[in-house]
């Protein structure tokens, strides 16, 4: 039985990695220190995989155990520390900075917490596991941490505990919902083929004394994997009828702690429709130009009289939408138009000196086929135990098993026009820069937990930035995507909301996104399915924007004519990606 925990102060550690804090000589200081680096211990060796990839490499030759026993070891280990940092640490005496780390700490140690209350990922998402199989072996073969003669010794120690973990999983998962395991069999043949092809080019240049033993278990593990496969496709998927819903208390206090925002939630959704409709409404006057030479089917100097606004803005700016996406690249020519997209875009930022931009270079990689299916790009950072690395961004390839249809819709929605936009927000700047400059403050826990919210809402400004800049030459068919671009942000935070604490329905969420955010049917399908599978994730980027368009204003109200928005956003990054609600306050100091 799971046991409860005492909800104590909660504090740290979630889905990432970790890392010694700045010295202080402060006492209470090195005792959250101390008392920090115990529970990370602690914590990576209930995750080792993860410890890897971090740069924390104590672990390197176990494997996660999710047996009952090891789970309810973790919930007492977990319920221990949250009382030691509330009994132990006292918060009036740690210095300015470190009490923000020991804020932010908190938030995480209570996502660990909720992970292991409600979440149950090793009982309810399939895909947990499969990042464990990829990254457990190759992890210790991507980077060049350590001899290889001793990655090889730790790859073996892992390859001989992959079979019992494969019957750990295969007992523990009960009812996923269905599209949790639907990905992780979608992801299942590119783990495979890592198996069947690239771990024995990897044996075949280890040390000659570790070759033998990484072939025998890997002749072990090839027909647990390929049984487990079976298992997600005969017996997990039929069982697959899990509520992909986490419901309006556990979503409630997943947002409180990813957000770490200060305008309440229930503020947030107020502004929400009244920014949709400004945005339509200046959507709707930048496309009346194109619409009236556009075989125009109805007359705006005399509109039908039963014509709603919505409905003569949803008429006007669809048809021109329609008639402007069909300027596209192939499916095959796709991300390298996404290079080309970034390279155009820092040309344009660092010609016209719109922001100082990081030294450190940006690697652009189709993602492969074992991450596919839940995000359209993800950030790959050097650990955080790691002093030198490069960063990258994953791509994801448009979907080999699309027929024409889907295809075509797909790269509709990311027409010419719009690419740059959806480029600048997701690739870069995207996130690259903002984590680019918190890796640089000297606080550690920011570089371990950034801010997501304020991680993705940064780049919404650059957006702006561009277009009044003239990148593009003023063309309003830039304009028209930007502002598509910035209704997505608005309908994504009420798409979750709505869908977790709510009962949209996929039907409904369809029809809302392509009529009332124009849309297209491949682009809805992608984010139902991204909401479904990271529940919370949506509602960061406009939640962000609306802190950093707050702390903006009173900037303004600080700097008076001085005040540049160059020089606010370079500000905000100053300090790191820090909790919205510290920053503010930050900003006005």
């Amino acid at each position: 039985m799971r046991k409860i925990f005492i909800p104590l102060a909660i504090f740290l550690i979630v889905f990432s990695s970790t890392g010694p804090l700045m010295s202080s000589k402060d006492g209470e200081d090195s005792k959250f220190q101390k008392t920090l680096e115990k529970y990370l211990n602690e914590h990576w060796k209930f995750y080792p995989t993860a410890a890897t990839l971090a740069g924390f490499h104590d672990y390197d030759s176990k494997l996660e155990d999710f047996s009952e026993k090891n789970l309810d070891k973790r919930v007492d280990v977990l319920d221990t520390y949250s009382k030691e940092f509330a009994a132990e640490i006292d918060r009036n005496k740690l210095s300015t900075e470190v009490l923000i780390d020991y804020e932010m700490m908190l938030d995480a140690l209570g996502l660990e917490i909720l992970k292991n209350e409600n979440l149950l990922p090793w009982e309810y998402n399939p895909i947990f596991y499969n990042e464990i199989f990829i990254n457990c072996i190759g992890g210790l073969f991507a980077k060049e941490f350590a001899p290889l003669e001793t990655r090889a010794k730790n790859a073996v120690e892992r390859l001989k505990d992959l079979p019992k973990f494969i019957k750990q999983a295969k007992k523990n998962l009960k009812t996923p919902p269905l599209l949790y395991t639907e990905t992780a069999i979608q992801q299942f043949p590119a783990i495979l083929d890592f198996y069947k092809t690239r771990l024995p080019e990897l044996i075949a240049a280890a040390p000659a004394d570790s070759r033998s033993k990484l072939q025998d278990g890997l002749n072990k593990v090839l027909p647990a994997l390929v049984d487990y496969q079976n298992f997600l496709k005969n017996q997990l998927l039929p069982r697959s009828t899990g509520n992909f819903r986490v419901g309006q208390q556990v979503h409630t206090r997943l947002l409180r702690l990813t957000l770490q925002n200060d305008i309440p939630i229930q503020e947030l959704i107020n502004r929400a429709t009244p920014d949709s409709n400004n945005i339509r409404r200046e959507m709707f006057f930048t496309s009346v130009p194109f619409y009236n030479i556009m075989d125009p089917k109805i007359d705006l100097q005399n509109p039908p009289p039963g014509l709603t606004k919505d409905q003569l803005y949803n008429e006007v700016i669809s048809h021109v939408m329609e008639r402007i996406t069909g300027e596209h690249v192939s499916k095959d020519e796709y991300i390298e138009r996404v290079k080309d997209s970034v390279g155009e875009i820092k040309d344009f930022i660092s010609n016209n000196q719109l922001l100082a931009l990081p030294d450190e270079d940006l690697d652009i990689q189709p993602m492969p086929l074992c991450s596919q299916g839940i995000t359209m790009t993800r950030v790959v950072t050097p650990g955080v135990y790691e002093s030198q690395g490069s960063f990258s961004v994953l791509v994801s390839p448009i979907c080999d098993d699309w027929d024409e249809e889907q295809t075509n819709s797909f790269l509709q929605e990311y027409n010419n026009s719009y690419l740059y936009f959806w480029t600048t927000r997701k690739i870069y700047p995207g996130e690259f820069v903002p984590l680019a400059f918190t890796r640089k403050h000297p606080s550690f826990v920011r570089k371990l937990y950034p801010n997501r919210a304020l991680i993705k809402s940064w780049p919404i400004f650059t957006e702006e930035m561009l277009v009044m800049s003239g990148f593009g030459n003023y063309d309003l068919r830039l304009r028209l995507n930007q502002l598509k671009n910035l209704l997505k942000t608005v309908l994504d935070f009420q798409l979750d909301l709505n869908v977790h604490q709510g009962g949209m329905t996929k039907d409904q969420a369809i029809r809302w996104m392509t009529i009332t955010g124009f849309q297209t049917q491949a682009e809805a399908e992608r984010k139902w399915n991204s909401v479904i599978l990271k529940p919370g994730d949506a509602t960061l980027a406009y939640v962000g924007l609306q802190e950093l368009q707050d702390m903006e204003k009173q900037y303004k109200g600080l700097k008076g004519n001085s005040f540049t928005k160059k020089e606010f956003l370079e500000r905000l990054l100053s300090y790191g990606a820090l909790p919205l609600r510290h920053l503010k306050r930050k900003m006005v100091e």
